[in-house]
């Protein structure tokens, strides 16, 4: 197996229904992998960006390796998940192998072993299941596969830190291009929507005048912030913008070059931060804010603000009611993540913080040729192209062609014959296997160029 570049990914592996979900959900904070005890549950390989105690690093998340000597599957999601877990091991430079303490030693453990030792990756032994120090023996049965080994409990969160207080001091070290390049986050949205006041509870300091009267920040401020600790921590450039005026043409020079400003902000931004009025819902001239930001390709959250105040008028209101109207007056805006806030009293403004780093993350996402083509071949599989003047679209291969914002090239028999429709529900599907939450995504069809006789 090929050498991988010095790189802060984890990859964990092991045999199927030994807990490798519940361990990846452990490990990154929120439920993202489906846990299940049906065998087989995580077919495609999942990625996320972990953060420990302040140390970021990517987690993967595969299917089972569950065949004796590269044996191939008749099955082909089988055969298809043994590939990406392969493909995983190649991407990582450390691996967590998953067994199950419950169980004891089963040939496949022995076997993905044999995988692992041949990798030449560096290895870490999780005896997951041990609920409890009675089943804390059950480990030694584990030491003949030559690896450290930590009894844990992904469930119940034991033996967790001992596992990464060995594992993080050992990942690479990797350079960090926020510290000289930070990332810009502009946040944006009309007048007296509360984007200064939210700035200010985010830094806790008084450092943009705030007022109740519209159009108060005349121009575009900018503020050093950063998230995490240590070397991996990630730099920001926040941007406080004027509101997006109403109607230009009748307003004062002023406001013309505050939506000038605000246009500029968000074609520098790495990450838009859209503010909305809770009490109002959104307006037509939110309508154009977040028109200018999928014009310019940038990866977005929704702030909602003022929900303290949505509350109080309204008692009946929630979250749960509110969000499938937000979402149908913002329908080409249903890739950006919706978060809930008040400026004012603070609340989930810690969630809004999480919200921008995560999505910072996801428009940088890098996925493997091997492990796109996967989801395009199950995607075509599922749903195959409808015909098109006469014609059917035939996808042969796809590439990532680049990064935020995320561009795939996929080369067919011919562009003409694709339908806009199926084009969408092939982004869904890109959505659905790789998260991407906050990233837009944009499909550039090429046609495959013939061999000349």
């Amino acid at each position: 197996m090929e050498e991988t570049k010095s790189k802060r990914v984890v990859a964990i592996v092991g045999r199927p229904n030994v807990g490798k979900s519940a361990l990846f959900n452990r490990l990154v904070g929120r439920r993202v992998s489906i846990v299940h005890e049906q065998v087989g549950v995580t077919r495609d390989r999942v990625v996320s960006e972990a953060n420990w105690n302040g140390e970021r690093f990517e987690l993967i998340d595969t299917g089972g390796l569950g065949h004796f000597d590269k044996q191939v599957s008749e099955d082909q999601i089988v055969a298809g998940t043994e590939s990406q877990a392969e493909v995983a091991i190649a991407d990582a430079s450390f691996i967590i192998l998953v067994v199950d303490i419950t169980a004891g030693l089963a040939p496949l453990d022995e076997e993905v072993a044999r995988i692992l030792h041949r990798s030449g990756r560096t290895v870490l032994l999780a005896a997951n299941k041990a609920d409890n120090s009675e089943r804390d023996e059950g480990a030694y049965d584990f030491d003949s596969l030559g690896f450290p080994v930590f009894p844990v409990s992904a469930i119940q969160n034991r033996g967790i830190n001992e596992l990464m207080e060995v594992l993080v001091p050992q990942l690479p070290h990797e350079e960090n291009p926020t510290e000289k390049l930070p990332l810009r986050v502009a946040v944006v949205g009309r007048p007296n929507a509360g984007k200064s006041s939210y700035i200010n509870r985010l830094l806790r300091d008084e450092r943009v005048i705030v007022s109740d009267v519209p159009g108060t920040t005349r121009d575009s401020i900018e503020i050093p912030f950063t998230i995490g600790k240590g070397e991996t921590a990630r730099h920001y450039q926040l941007i406080d913008t004027a509101g997006v005026q109403k109607d230009t043409r009748s307003k004062s020079a002023v406001d013309w070059f505050s939506n000038l400003r605000t246009d500029k902000a968000i074609e520098r931004a790495d990450v838009v931060v859209m503010m909305l009025d809770a009490e109002t819902g959104p307006t037509s001239r939110d309508k154009k804010v977040a028109a200018k930001i999928i014009d310019a390709e940038k990866g977005c959250i929704l702030l909602v603000n003022k929900w303290d105040l949505a509350e109080e008028a309204d008692q009946d209101v929630t979250q749960t009611k509110y969000l499938p109207a937000l979402r149908e007056a913002l329908p080409f805006m249903g890739f950006a993540p919706v978060i809930f806030v008040s400026a004012k009293s603070g609340y989930n403004i810690k969630r809004s913080v999480e919200a921008i780093d995560y999505v910072a993350a996801q428009t940088r996402t890098e996925i493997t040729t091997g492990v796109l083509n996967r989801v395009i071949q199950q995607a075509v599989e599922k749903y195959p192209p409808p015909i098109a003047k006469g014609k059917r679209l035939k996808v042969f291969y796809g590439t990532q062609s680049g990064t935020n914002p995320i561009y795939f090239k996929i080369f067919v028999n011919n562009p003409d014959y694709a339908r806009s429709n199926w084009l969408k529900y092939l982004q869904n599907q890109f959505r659905d296997a790789f998260g991407l939450e906050g990233a837009p995504i944009f499909i550039k069809l090429v046609a495959r160029s013939r061999p000349k006789k």
